[in-house]
């Protein structure tokens, strides 16, 4: 069965303890957590404290997504407050060091990959990865349009994880809705990441139901 990681970034931080609430009801599988800093991406959202936070108020895993520069720096830190935690191929930290770092924390580790970097460019890094996030949008920003492009590399990424005989949860993020989500598990996605669509709905349980439903 598909997973479904909800991004908290989207939600009302003055009611977020309720959100996580409705979301532990629905029965989504953890909670997206989207660190940015304001170099790697233009935008800054929160970092330790909050995800430390959050945390005690859950039993859910927290994926903690870092969108931040040289991300190897702050692995320790991180790791302390995650349970899947990913960095940028793009972000300017030594790959396979960093991957390998994550998991001497105890966390698993996550590969993440922006539209304009191909699939077979993290290849080599597979081996290293418990996950890999592919972004069917620009990173950074909330309420993008579905990239159709993300389509093919969960194809590849598939296809050679099988190959290769790994075992790599496929994530996206990015656009996900009642159209794009079927498209997204058809190519491989194994866990969807959705934020507006989410909170958008009237009722967050039902809206849940509805993308397990189509995927």
């Amino acid at each position: 069965m598909v997973k479904i990681s909800p991004s908290v970034l989207t939600a009302d931080f003055l009611e977020l303890k309720q959100a996580i609430k409705e979301f532990e009801s629905a029965g989504v599988d953890m909670l997206h957590l989207d660190v940015m800093d304001g170099l790697f991406v233009p935008n800054i959202s929160f970092g330790v404290p909050v995800i430390k936070s959050i945390k005690q108020h859950t039993h859910l895993p927290c994926d903690v997504h870092l969108m931040i520069d040289r991300p190897h720096r702050y692995i320790e830190q991180f790791a302390a407050v995650s349970d899947i935690l990913g960095f940028h191929y793009e972000a300017g930290s030594p790959v396979r060091q960093t991957l390998e770092s994550i998991r001497s924390h105890g966390c698993k580790s996550c590969l993440t990959i922006k539209p304009n970097t191909s699939a077979k460019d993290i290849f080599p890094y597979l081996d290293a990865c418990d996950m890999v996030l592919v972004m069917s949008v620009e990173p950074g920003f909330g309420g993008q349009k579905f990239l159709p492009s993300a389509l093919q590399k969960l194809t590849e990424l598939k296809e050679e994880i099988a190959r290769r005989g790994l075992s790599v949860d496929l994530e996206v993020d990015g656009g996900i809705n009642a159209e794009t989500a079927p498209q997204a598990v058809a190519a491989g996605a194994t866990v969807l990441v959705a934020g507006n669509y989410i909170f958008s709905a009237e009722n967050i349980s039902e809206r849940v139901k509805e993308i397990r439903r189509l995927s």
